[in-house]
């Protein structure tokens, strides 16, 4: 049996810049503490924006905590239908010719151009863990999951390592919805193709080929 790795559903969600933070919610505010996450050091804030696309709006949007670098909007491939912008699949932090969006506040409306993404399937972990499951930083892995009725192997999950990682398993609503299960699922990497994910697509041209052929 292979590395219990813990699956957590992260729903819509918000990480802002301080600067951005103050354009809609009033100079000199910062973030209100109001939850923990799992990730050690991260926190779901008391304060909540609405986010709006060409052709929709979501209010009460949750903002995460402590401030970043640059203001990311994290959604799923649902929700960028909903808000009427392009489903671009994005590890977090790489949001080049990301869409953008418009951030409402409190104390005024904000302009995005770009930030908007639907996180790639990731795992977090420590290095001693990454050791024990065999896998290294930026790994693209298959995790495996029991459900009833709809277990399922997802695949192009990215590892991502680091000592202040807690072992995890971050997928959207949409992927989350795929499967019923109970209050904690869990899933174990799964070594198919030499554990090199590139290679479902290629075994997948083969078959089609091979079908070509009948």
């Amino acid at each position: 049996m292979g590395l219990a790795i813990p699956i957590e559903t992260s729903a819509r969600h918000i990480h802002m810049c301080q600067k951005d933070f103050e354009k809609i919610f009033g100079e000199g505010r910062t973030l209100t503490y109001k939850a923990d996450l799992s990730q050690p050091g991260q926190y779901v804030a008391e304060e909540r924006l609405s986010v709006k696309g060409p052709k929709g709006t979501f209010e009460n949007v949750a903002i995460l905590g402590p401030f970043r670098p640059e203001t990311q909007l994290e959604i799923s491939m649902t929700d960028s239908r909903k808000l009427g912008v392009p489903g671009v699949i994005r590890q977090s932090g790489d949001t080049k010719d990301t869409p953008g969006c418009t951030l409402i506040g409190p104390a005024g409306e904000l302009e995005l151009d770009h930030g908007v993404i639907v996180a790639k399937r990731h795992i977090h972990m420590t290095p001693v863990q990454a050791i024990q499951a065999n896998v290294k930083d930026n790994d693209e892995v298959f995790v495996i999951m029991e459900s009833f009725e709809r277990s399922l192997i997802f695949a192009d999950v990215i590892v991502r390592v680091n000592p202040n990682f807690a072992l995890a398993m971050h997928v959207d609503t949409d992927e989350a919805n795929a499967f019923a299960s109970d209050s904690k699922p869990t899933g174990v990497i799964l070594k198919l193709f030499g554990g090199r994910t590139y290679n479902l697509q290629k075994w997948a041209d083969e078959l089609q080929n091979g079908i070509n052929r009948l």
